[in-house]
């Protein structure tokens, strides 16, 4: 049988160099560790700043490395493993949710969001920011929206920002009889926000796990998760239920 055409293509040479780095990082370096600048990395491996470049950034996508503005890269620990998403039949909020409210308002959502819970493309609805801390690490931020329509006593409750009106929100979301969610998880870029909020600098690789949550036969609330891609490895179970658990035991000396 002869060879495809995939397997006449030659290793890119970051590839490589990603490879030998990784060694490296396994054999030399401590976890949390600053690494070189990228001069004295590219001289010592004798590559071009470009390509060491690129091997660095296929790193960080695998959670070895983080890269800080301000610090520089250092030896990222091993994945930590949290759960992620509320149970099959309960609301954002319940007993036992590991998120943590921040901040609460009325916001016109963008275009899609609208779509998915079937507001007009002006309607506001209301937004409710969570957060997500593992390890004493931020892992997660999300925005929950929520349509006017799911919260209708909302407007009685004095309670107009910040946490106090995010809990207020999730309380009344839970009067509704949840009848079921769906999950998706996706492969994104970290926004600004998010990534002030997670400690990464923008465009950074995240992992965006959106979840429509339904009652009355329509979309009740709809969440969009934005977890660490170098922190998190999520696996799915047989409830359809997502888990992030720790990575392959790295040892660093």
């Amino acid at each position: 049988m002869g060879t495809t055409q995939l397997e006449t293509v030659p290793e890119p040479k970051y590839w490589q160099l990603k490879t030998v780095l990784s060694e490296a990082l396994d054999s030399e370096f401590r976890v949390g560790e600053i690494l070189p600048n990228e001069r004295d990395l590219a001289a010592r491996f004798g590559v071009a700043r470009a390509t060491l470049r690129q091997a660095l950034e296929q790193l960080e996508l695998e959670g070895r490395l983080h890269r800080r503005r301000g610090v520089g890269t250092t030896v990222a620990p091993p994945r930590m493993g949290v759960a992620v998403g509320t149970a099959e039949h309960a609301w954002p909020g319940a007993v036992g949710d590991a998120w943590q409210p921040v901040d609460s308002g009325l916001t016109v959502p963008a275009v899609g969001v609208a779509a998915a819970l079937e507001t007009g493309t002006d309607e506001p609805v209301h937004t409710v920011r969570r957060s997500r801390v593992s390890h004493g690490q931020p892992v997660a931020a999300e925005l929950l929206y929520v349509p006017a329509g799911s919260v209708p006593d909302l407007s009685a409750i004095d309670a107009p920002s910040g946490a106090p009106r995010a809990r207020a929100v999730l309380r009344e979301l839970q009067r509704l009889e949840l009848e079921g969610q769906d999950r998706a998880v996706e492969l994104g870029s970290a926004r600004a926000d998010d990534a002030k909020e997670l400690d990464r600098l923008p465009g950074a690789p995240v992992l965006v796990v959106t979840t429509r949550f339904f009652a009355q036969g329509r979309t009740a609330a709809l969440s969009v998760a934005t977890y660490r891609a170098d922190t998190c490895r999520l696996t799915f179970g047989d409830t359809g239920g997502v888990e992030i658990h720790h990575g392959p035991e790295r040892h660093a000396s």
